[in-house]
């Protein structure tokens, strides 16, 4: 049950071509003045149980990654398969600055494609975990981010979904959120979901995961032992402070080395690479 695969990533890569606008589509022109990769060619399986950091500096690809897991945005090459839709802790898009929680609570639950009377059934449980006790009937304008971060976990994690991402949505909240929060997906993946936990601070991976993948400038640089993959990122992010890039650089030298790129295949290439053999 817990080696089920629940998200394969097979050569995953992303560029955005940004315009001179600055921005990177433009319905006007087809010429662009430069190309950002995002992601490139990245490949790992997860599986049921699992709970996994992707860890790395900002602007190094983890967002789009997971933005791309989600099904938000479209790589530009490579493949993706899940075993079900994954639920991406962001309804932000959803959510309306000048309504009240409780009336973004039902916003949120259908935006996540929940019929009228589920969504009305979840509305009390959620704003009750989210614990914003009166201030759940005021505007969201008026709410703090990690009152904020409250209302969007609760919301995101209302109804169980196989596969959970969560982008940086911990970092915003006090101690007794970030424990509730811990509490709730250590439930999610005791009933043999996914977890996929987005942060650029490795004391947030090694306390919520078991397992690590750092992407630095678009590249997976390890996939793996989520003690040893925090120990050299702390380091890394210490040199990289110090404006020392030789340090820098050995550091990634020796963890590609340590995890090297593995390969993934999909059953029906499998399948015809096993036909193509027996002819």
């Amino acid at each position: 049950m817990l080696n089920k695969p629940t998200v394969a990533v097979q050569n995953l890569s992303k560029t955005y071509r940004i315009y001179k606008d600055g921005s990177s589509r433009n319905l006007f022109s087809n010429r662009y003045t430069s190309e950002v990769e995002a992601v490139k060619n990245v490949s790992f399986v997860a599986y049921k149980g699992d709970s996994v950091g992707v860890l790395g500096k900002n602007g190094s690809g983890k967002s789009t990654l997971l933005s791309m897991i989600a099904g938000n945005e479209s790589p530009t090459s490579g493949s993706i398969r899940v075993s079900s839709p994954p639920a991406l802790l962001s309804v932000s898009a959803a959510l309306q600055p000048h309504l009240s929680g409780r009336e973004n609570v039902r916003l949120g639950l259908l935006a996540m494609g929940l019929e009228p009377r589920e969504a009305a059934d979840l509305i009390q449980p959620v704003c009750e975990w989210a614990n914003l006790r009166d201030a759940i009937d005021r505007p969201l304008k008026t709410y703090s981010s990690g009152m904020k971060s409250r209302l969007k976990f609760s919301i995101s994690t209302a109804v169980h979904r196989e596969i959970l991402l969560i982008d940086e949505a911990l970092s915003a909240g006090d101690a007794t959120f970030a424990e509730k929060a811990k509490e709730r997906m250590e439930a999610f993946l005791r009933s043999a979901g996914t977890v996929f936990f987005v942060s650029h601070g490795a004391g947030e991976i090694k306390k919520h995961c078991n397992r690590a993948l750092w992407i630095n400038e678009g590249e997976l640089i390890a996939d793996g032992d989520v003690e040893e993959i925090t120990a050299s990122y702390r380091a890394f992010s210490k040199f990289l402070a110090e404006d020392r890039p030789e340090k820098c650089e050995i550091i990634l030298n020796r963890m590609r080395s340590a995890f090297p790129p593995k390969k993934v295949l999909f059953d029906d290439q499998v399948a015809r690479f096993l036909d193509q053999t027996s002819q």
